[in-house]
C-alpha cells in the first residue's frame, strides 16, 4: 500500500478524489489518515465512514469477497458428496464464521434548504398553487363531514386517510431536540399522561449518549396509519410492567420514541430497515466486534404481549450486559489511573513549581545581598572619599584662619566632647563673618597642633563642605548659621558665650 505521507494526490482519479472529499467533508479528518482507510474500504464511501464512526473491526469487503470465493468454492465441490458432508460436518465449519449484529446508524438529519423560486415563475405557478389549495381544502372538508358519520358507517379509509391528513398537514422539519417534543407532546395528547421518559433529543444523540454511558437504546417507532399502532401503545409500550421496566435505572435504558411521518424518524428508519410496524430495537455497545461500535442486538416488530416484549428485552440486555460491564470497568480502572496519574502531575507539578519559587526568592536574595554588599562597598568608598576630601578642606582650611588679634570681639566657646571639650576663650576680628567663626571650631584641633600644618594644603576640587555643628548663643538662645555676609561683630557686639553643638547626636536623638 503506499505510504500516506509520500502519497500525491494528483494520483487519485476523479473518482477518487471526489470520495476523498466527500469523506473528509462528513469525518473531518485528516487526508493522510483517510486515504489509507479508504483504500482498505476499496474506496467505498459508505463503508469508510461506517468503520470511522462504528470501528473498523473484520473488512466488511474481504468478507464479501471471501463469501464470493466460498460460494463458488463450494458449488463446484458440490459434486463429491462425501467431500461436501465432511465440510458440514467439521467443527472448524461450524465456528469458522462468527455471528456479527447488524450495525447501529448514526442518522444526523439535514434541515432542508428552502428555495424561493424567481417572481416570474412565481407569478406563472400562482394559479396552480391555488388549484391545490382548494382542492386540498375541499378534501378536508369532506374528511371532516364524513367523520360525524358513525363508525360503523363511516368507511375505514377515510378514518386513516382523515388521520394521516391531520398528522402531515402543515407538519415541517424541525430541529432534533424540537422534534422530540413534538412527538411527546402529540404523544400524550393521544394516549394521555404516561410514565415513559422518551429521550430529549435526536436520534443521533440518544445513541451518542448509550455509546459514553455504556447503556442500552431502545428506539421505539411507531406509524399512525398502521391498524396496529394504537393496540400496541395502548396495551404494550404504556403497560404498567413494561413502563416500570423501561424506567428501572438497573436496566440502563434510554427510549427514544419517533413518528414516521417526521423526517428524522422517516430516516431512522429506512437506517434501520423498518419493514413492520410498530418496530422497536435495541442498540448498545458490542466489545467483542469493535471498542466503539454499536450494533442492533435485538429488533422488536409487530404487535405483541407484554410479558413477549420485555422478555425479548431482558434476553438481549443479558447477552451483552457481561461484555458492556467489563468494557465499564475498564473505561473506570483507566479513569482510576488516568486521574491518579493527574493528581501525580499536579502534585509534581506543585513541587516543581515550589521548588522553582524557592530557587527564585534564594536567587533574588543572593542578588538583594550582593545589590546591599555592593552599596555598602560603593558608600563607604563613598565616605571615604567624602572623608579624605574634608580632611584636605580643614588642613587647607586652617591655613586660611588668621591669628589672633589683641583687639576685637571676645567669644567664650564651649566645646563639644567629640572637638575634645571644653572652654575656649578667643578673640575674632569684629568684621570675621560666622564661616570663619564656624571654620575657626572646624580647625581648632589642628590650630593646636603645628607640626600637622606643615607644606601646601591644596583646597579640593568639586567639593563643598559642610558642618556637622551647629553654634548657638545661650541667653538669649539664638542658632548662629554659617555666612559670608553676616560678621560676628553684628550678632555678638563686644563679646559673649557661644555653645558648640553636634548636628550628628541631635538627628540620632530625633
Amino acid at each position: 500500500m503506499t505510504n500516506p505521507a509520500d502519497f500525491d494526490l494528483s494520483q487519485l482519479s476523479a473518482n477518487q478524489q471526489e470520495a476523498l472529499q466527500q469523506y473528509t467533508d462528513v469525518t473531518s479528518q485528516e487526508v493522510k489518515d483517510a486515504i489509507p482507510l479508504l483504500q482498505r474500504s476499496q474506496w467505498n464511501v459508505q463503508i469508510a465512514i461506517a468503520k470511522f464512526f462504528d470501528g473498523e473491526g473484520p473488512d466488511l469487503v474481504a468478507e464479501a469477497e471471501a463469501e464470493q470465493n466460498n460460494a463458488r468454492f463450494a458449488t463446484a465441490r458440490h459434486d463429491n458428496l462425501q467431500e461436501s458432508l465432511l465440510a458440514a460436518t467439521a467443527p472448524a465449519a461450524r465456528t469458522a464464521r462468527v455471528q456479527r449484529t447488524d450495525p447501529a446508524p448514526r442518522v444526523v438529519p439535514q434541515m432542508p434548504i428552502t428555495y424561493r423560486p424567481p417572481f416570474l415563475l412565481a407569478v406563472i405557478f400562482a394559479p396552480f398553487r391555488f388549484g391545490y389549495k382548494m382542492f386540498s381544502t375541499a378534501v378536508r372538508l369532506a374528511l371532516y363531514v364524513f367523520s360525524f358519520l358513525p363508525s360503523a358507517l363511516r368507511p375505514r379509509a377515510v378514518t386513516s386517510m382523515r388521520r394521516g391528513w391531520r398528522r402531515t398537514n402543515e407538519r415541517r422539519p424541525a430541529l432534533p431536540q424540537e422534534t422530540a417534543e413534538r412527538f411527546r407532546r402529540e404523544f400524550e395528547e393521544e394516549y394521555g399522561p404516561n410514565d415513559v421518559v422518551f429521550f430529549d433529543g435526536g436520534h443521533a444523540q440518544a445513541l451518542d449518549t448509550a455509546k459514553r454511558d455504556f447503556k442500552f437504546l431502545l428506539t421505539v417507532l411507531i406509524s399512525p396509519e398502521h391498524d396496529d399502532t394504537d393496540t400496541f401503545v395502548r396495551n404494550t409500550l404504556l403497560s404498567p410492567e413494561v413502563v416500570a421496566f423501561l424506567n428501572n435505572p438497573a436496566n440502563n435504558i434510554i427510549v427514544w420514541g419517533g413518528n414516521v411521518l417526521d423526517s428524522e424518524a422517516y430516516l431512522v428508519a429506512n437506517e434501520y430497515m423498518c419493514t413492520k410496524y410498530p418496530f422497536s430495537c435495541l442498540s448498545c455497545l458490542t466489545p467483542k466486534e469493535g471498542s466503539t461500535r454499536m450494533g442492533i442486538v435485538k429488533r422488536l416488530t409487530g404487535p405483541m404481549t407484554p410479558a413477549a416484549y420485555i422478555a425479548g428485552i431482558e434476553s438481549a440486555i443479558a447477552k451483552y450486559s457481561p461484555d458492556i460491564d467489563a468494557v465499564r470497568a475498564e473505561r473506570a480502572a483507566q479513569a482510576v489511573a488516568r486521574n491518579l496519574r493527574s493528581e501525580q502531575d499536579s502534585a509534581y507539578e506543585r513541587s516543581l513549581a515550589r521548588d522553582r519559587e524557592r530557587a527564585r526568592q534564594k536567587r533574588e536574595a543572593a542578588a538583594a545581598a550582593a545589590a546591599a554588599e555592593k552599596r555598602a562597598l560603593e558608600q563607604a568608598q563613598e565616605a571615604a572619599r567624602l572623608e579624605e576630601l574634608r580632611q584636605q578642606w580643614r588642613r587647607w582650611r586652617a591655613t586660611k584662619i588668621p591669628a589672633e588679634p589683641s583687639t576685637g570681639v571676645r567669644l567664650a566657646l564651649n566645646m563639644p566632647p567629640s572637638a575634645g571639650g571644653g572652654r575656649v576663650i578667643r578673640r575674632f576680628p569684629s568684621d570675621a563673618s560666622l564661616d570663619d567663626l564656624y571654620a575657626f571650631v572646624e580647625c581648632y584641633s589642628l590650630l593646636q597642633e603645628p607640626d600637622s600644618l606643615v607644606g601646601d594644603a591644596a583646597e579640593p576640587q568639586d567639593y563643598e563642605h559642610k558642618y556637622l555643628f551647629r553654634i548657638a548663643s545661650m541667653m538669649p538662645r539664638e542658632t548662629l548659621e554659617p555666612s559670608h555676609s553676616t560678621t560676628i561683630g553684628d550678632k555678638m557686639g563686644r563679646g559673649g558665650n557661644l555653645v558648640v553643638e553636634d548636628d550628628t547626636q541631635d538627628d540620632e536623638e530625633d
